[in-house]
């Protein structure tokens, strides 16, 4: 069976690299890679900090570049890759971009789909932004459904999905995240000596599109919390986007204790994860790896696609509001309790074995269709 995966984010390239390893490593699977590269620098990190280098890549980063363009050329890109490798299946990971018009490129060729991380749901087109629609159109599109969790299945059954085309597997990026974290690592001296004067640590990531008129909003709370307890710091990985850049430094440059510092390689971000008190996120990704390492998070978003961590009691929905995140972050540095109840939670998003549940699926899919392709749901 020839699988093609196709990324071009940094999240992707962290959690599709365990399926691309464990297709390689695998008799029977030929393993096609292609990085569109819509992101380029975080990406190429990741990439090599797993070992992985693509077959094709479509450089199609650009400084400035809409999502209209992008979608353009992504179409441009992927069309005659595909019409050349002729795969059995393309698998592609959660909700770019780069996901939708490599699954919409995929079916216009009637080449089967494979959607990892399918059945996340928000059910509001606008947050995330473009994300939701994205991946709402791509599981309409799949062959395949490798979701992460029961809530992610049952999600796609509410919408019609054959339950047998489901496999629940667990997120690949717990995969990925336990791998790095039993490596060795040394970051940057920066990060050593803030992590060495003893301070609990916040660690702070925002990028979402929804957020960012209400972003400032964050900021001030981080500045009312170092204000408030002279024991905390904050680690804040600023996000390359310009705009998101220009409002953190409007507010938070010159903080003490607020300590600014570029993005991180994702080695060193997992080392960050490990040696913080808790964690206050806008993303998705981290709402799942954070609980892996004992870690409560607080998400800056009024809504998620993955309410198995809320209903678990590891994530607590603060949204951009400066007086609930000052009161959230307050309750876990001041009770021990509350912080327990949610650090010691098991993490609800796997054990670090979906990409090989994956590649099950599709072995097994392949000898029962004898090598025919499966073009409907």
């Amino acid at each position: 069976m020839k699988v093609m995966t196709i990324i071009g984010t940094r999240p992707e390239g962290i959690k599709m690299a365990p399926v691309i390893k464990a297709l390689q490593d695998t008799p029977g699977m030929e393993s096609v890679f292609v990085n569109t590269a819509q992101h380029r620098g975080m990406l190429d990190q990741v990439l090599g900090l797993f070992g992985l280098k693509p077959q094709y890549d479509l450089d199609l980063m650009k400084a400035g570049q809409g999502l209209e363009e992008l979608t353009m050329r992504l179409f441009e890109g992927l069309q005659p890759v595909l019409e050349q490798e002729k795969p059995d299946v393309v698998l592609v990971h959660g909700d770019t971009t780069t996901t939708f018009v490599g699954a919409y490129a995929a079916f216009l060729k009637q080449i089967p789909v494979g959607h990892v991380e399918a059945g996340l749901r928000t059910n509001t087109l606008y947050s995330p932004f473009p994300e939701e629609l994205n991946r709402q159109l791509v599981g309409r599109m799949a062959a395949y459904h490798f979701a992460a969790t029961e809530a992610n299945r049952e999600n796609l059954i509410n919408e019609n999905v054959n339950p047998a085309s489901i496999a629940v597997t667990g997120n690949t990026v717990i995969d990925a995240l336990l791998e790095i974290s039993e490596r060795p690592v040394r970051c940057r001296t920066e990060l050593e000596e803030i992590f060495a004067n003893g301070r609990r640590t916040i660690l702070v990531t925002t990028h979402r599109r929804e957020n960012m008129e209400d972003m400032q909003h964050i900021y001030r709370a981080l500045e009312r919390i170092v204000d408030q307890y002279d024991d905390v710091q904050v680690v804040f990985p600023v996000h390359k986007n310009p705009a998101i850049r220009r409002s953190v430094m409007q507010v938070l440059t010159g903080r003490n204790r607020i300590h600014l510092v570029e993005p991180l390689a994702y080695a060193e971000f997992v080392h960050v994860m490990k040696h913080s008190f808790l964690v206050l996120t806008d993303s998705g990704g981290i709402q799942e790896e954070a609980p892996a390492l004992g870690k409560p998070v607080l998400v800056a978003r009024e809504t998620t696609e993955r309410p198995e961590g809320v209903e678990a009691g590891t994530l607590k929905l603060v949204g951009t509001s400066e007086e609930r995140i000052v009161k959230a972050c307050s309750t876990l540095l001041e009770d021990e309790t509350a912080y327990r109840r949610m650090a010691e939670v098991r993490n609800p998003f796997g054990e670090g074995d979906a990409a090989r549940r994956i590649i099950d699926v599709l072995q097994g899919q392949a000898a029962a269709s004898g090598g025919q392709k499966v073009v409907s749901r």
